[in-house]
């Protein structure tokens, strides 16, 4: 299929990218304010949480691309590792630098109760479960599926 013959495609697959990721960070904001009583508009733009916001841009990406040019193409092929490659990364490598995050934060802890450091305090929520990735792709793949079809 050639692009000629899809002149809305790339339109509706930005859409549907765009949703994913607004509808997951909107869900944050939403659970932010339930369980915390108040407001943050930086939440919007937070990483960490439920769910992922890059796995449902990624996975609405990817689903965009095969719906349009076929879930046997090289394009979406592409797309697929793209989508994978990320996926990993929000769960695995971003997480494990939360945890780590986490640690030297209570160092920090240990060492200005002692006085012998300022206290300056590193984000610890940077990645996310399985659940949510798997949950920010599902919500992915929805968007694309309810936009692109």
């Amino acid at each position: 299929m050639e692009l000629a013959d899809l002149p809305f495609a790339p339109i509706r697959g930005f859409i549907a990218v765009g949703l994913a990721w607004f509808i997951s960070q909107a869900i944050k904001m939403i659970r932010g304010v339930w369980t915390q009583g108040r407001f943050n508009f930086r939440w919007l733009f937070d990483p960490g949480g439920m769910p992922s916001s890059h796995s449902a841009a990624v996975a609405a990406l990817a689903t965009a691309v095969g719906l349009y040019y076929g879930f046997r193409t090289t394009p979406f092929l592409i797309t697929l590792v793209f989508t994978l490659i990320t996926m990993f990364d929000a769960a695995g490598v971003r997480r494990a630098v939360g945890r780590q995050a986490r640690i030297l934060n209570k160092m920090l802890e240990d060492l200005s109760e002692k006085g012998q450091v300022p206290e300056a305090r590193l984000r610890e929520l940077l990645g996310h479960t399985p659940v949510e990735v798997f949950a920010g792709a599902f919500l992915g793949i929805l968007m694309s599926l309810a936009i692109c079809r």
